[in-house]
């Protein structure tokens, strides 16, 4: 892996046949990944932000995807780095740090559900975050309080921006419920010897099944340049705490037990001793959740759209979706020079004020 070849402004303006049309655009840099070469360039044809092109060597038939994501500004000054054959990593160099770090995917799976779904070529910018916004994300809370409904909303609204962490179970799938989407549907023998082998970050015994998350299952988000997002019960949230993992930790909370006892009967999944055994363990994890000092915030699931408003404050997401997004925020720029390099196969980049 190494830095893609840059071509300069002056030397790469030109026409670009594509189809039926011309397309005239001045382009930095060119990187062939897999059986495409990608043209990512000063401008789109909004004027506004970075164009991508692909050159399909199959064909010799220039694309215009379609382009997903927040998309970076205009840059003048750019490096191009391949990560793999999923996405490439694009550098600002005129931007200031915190808007100088893109992700192009490629073939992410996300990007090929697109594609896929509006059968067409597509491609999807993601921005790279610096710092604490790298944190995984804990979310806890008892059966019935809404905590799927909030992450899948999260998942549905900011794809490029966070990634679910799979969790392993020994208990049998729910109708509807997919292996490796859901849940690792494991063989308890299988799990409780990966448990000893230290290959679990966090695990717990809920309702007579074993729960827990797997390191390679947070390393693969993480990865995917993605915010790792943790739904485990207050018991795995205490052995995540208690971990070296630096993460943001949040209970859902439910108005009322009432009223959490009202959700649960409404699923229509269990059987009423079933029902008995999830109320017990929900008091009980209520009551480690608001006095056990394992939470950083405390979010109550009255009205989900409220909820999670809240929920996005608290994850600086006070932005419009990925999917919706049509012009870049306008930021200050600062000339920076940066050093990267590929670290036990994590990518880092340092940042050097150019004064």
């Amino acid at each position: 892996m190494g830095e893609a070849p840059v071509m300069f402004e002056e030397d790469l303006h030109k026409n670009i046949s594509n189809g039926t049309r011309s397309v005239s655009m001045a382009y930095e840099a060119v990187v062939a990944v897999a059986n495409k070469q990608y043209l990512v360039g000063s401008t789109d044809e909004s004027g506004s932000s970075i164009g991508v092109l692909a050159l399909d060597q199959t064909t010799s038939k220039w694309i215009t995807p379609v382009v997903l994501g927040d998309k970076p500004k205009i840059c003048m000054d750019l490096s191009v780095i391949i990560l793999n054959e999923e996405r490439i990593l694009v550098i600002r160099r005129d931007a200031a740090s915190e808007d100088s770090i893109w992700f192009l995917e490629l073939n992410t799976k996300f990007v090929r559900d697109q594609s896929q779904a509006l059968e067409t070529e597509v491609v999807s910018w993601s921005k790279g975050v610096i710092g604490d916004d790298l944190k995984p994300v804990v979310i806890s809370g008892p059966s019935g309080v809404g905590k799927g409904t909030l992450i899948s909303k999260l998942m549905d609204d900011f794809p490029t921006k966070f990634g679910f962490s799979v969790s392993h179970t020994t208990r049998a799938p729910r109708q509807n419920e997919q292996n490796g989407v859901h849940y690792h549907f494991s063989v308890r023998s299988d799990m409780e010897k990966d448990i000893k082998d230290g290959k679990f970050l966090e695990y717990a015994l809920v309702h007579d099944n074993l729960y827990g998350t797997s390191v390679e299952a947070v390393e693969v988000v993480a990865d995917a340049g993605k915010r790792c997002i943790l739904d485990i019960d207050v018991q795995g949230a205490r052995q995540v705490r208690a971990s070296p993992l630096g993460a943001k930790f949040i209970f859902i909370r439910p108005p009322s037990f009432a009223e959490l006892e009202n959700r649960l009967r409404a699923r229509g999944t269990e059987t009423e001793e079933q029902v008995q055994k999830r109320l017990r363990n929900a008091k009980a994890e209520i009551e480690q959740g608001l006095s056990s000092g394992i939470f950083d915030h405390i979010l109550e699931n009255d009205d989900l759209e409220v909820c999670y408003r809240n929920l996005k404050k608290l994850l600086g997401l006070d932005v419009t979706p990925d999917v919706c997004r049509t012009s870049p925020v306008t930021e200050p720029h600062l000339r920076m020079n940066h050093l990267a390099e590929n670290v036990d196969g994590h990518f880092v980049v340092d940042y050097k004020n150019n004064k």
